[in-house]
């Protein structure tokens, strides 16, 4: 049997890790990436999707041990954020790129849009990461996060592995069609890049917004 071609970009530097570690590499790398470490949970979850669609590793086995692995770490950092408190948090939060600006940006987000919130962050790069911690400083009841967590789980876990799974069975069409188009693509992420630079420039060169000062009103005699 032909051996399956690399994989590609980023997802071929994760062929030794999923190669050697396989399933436990999934679970402990979306684990400690679900409690705050900055670590590639999301990628290697696509990667090993990919590796079972090609036939590498099993997809169920994929997929159980992303979820639980989503679920527990997202709970440990509920414990985190509940137990330890904002002092926990904000002074050991840095090493992990925690920070207290970072913090107070997630929890504006958790008030506005209350438990709901949970299941969306899976989705969203930095709010993942920080989602059960901010839900265990906001002292969200314990019952009230599971549930809405184990939701955003399946549906992160799921959306990730079908769509990986599904690329691994055509890894050959998808190898061909990138190679094929893989100057536009990068063109594509250049101007995009060039765009975020001269639009932050742009922004620090602005400075805030000032509001202007409300005169007094005068008082009639």
């Amino acid at each position: 049997m032909a051996a399956p071609p690399p994989l590609p970009g980023v997802l071929s530097a994760l062929t030794p890790l999923l190669n050697h570690w396989g399933y436990l590499a999934v679970g402990g790398v979306v684990f400690v990436e679900d409690f705050g470490v900055p670590v590639p949970g999301e990628t290697v979850l696509i990667a090993a999707s990919v590796y079972a669609g090609a036939g590498r590793l099993n997809v169920f086995g994929v997929a159980l041990m992303a979820l639980c692995a989503a679920v527990l770490g997202d709970n440990v950092g509920y414990a985190i954020g509940r137990f330890g408190g904002h002092r926990l948090v904000e002074r050991y939060g840095r090493y992990v790129f925690l920070t207290p600006e970072r913090i107070a940006r997630v929890e504006s987000f958790f008030g506005r849009y209350g438990a709901g919130i949970v299941v969306v962050a899976r989705f969203v790069e930095g709010l993942r990461q920080a989602n059960g911690i901010i839900a265990g400083l906001a002292r969200m009841p314990w019952p009230r996060f599971l549930v809405y967590n184990a939701l955003g789980a399946v549906m992160w876990v799921g959306a990730w592995v079908a769509l990986g799974d599904l690329t691994g069975k055509h890894i050959g069409t998808v190898y061909r069609t990138i190679q094929r188009y893989e100057g536009y693509v990068l063109l594509a992420v250049a101007v995009l890049v060039v765009a975020l630079v001269v639009r932050h420039v742009r922004g620090r060169r602005r400075g805030p917004s000032r509001t202007p000062e409300r005169q007094p009103e005068r008082q009639e005699d």
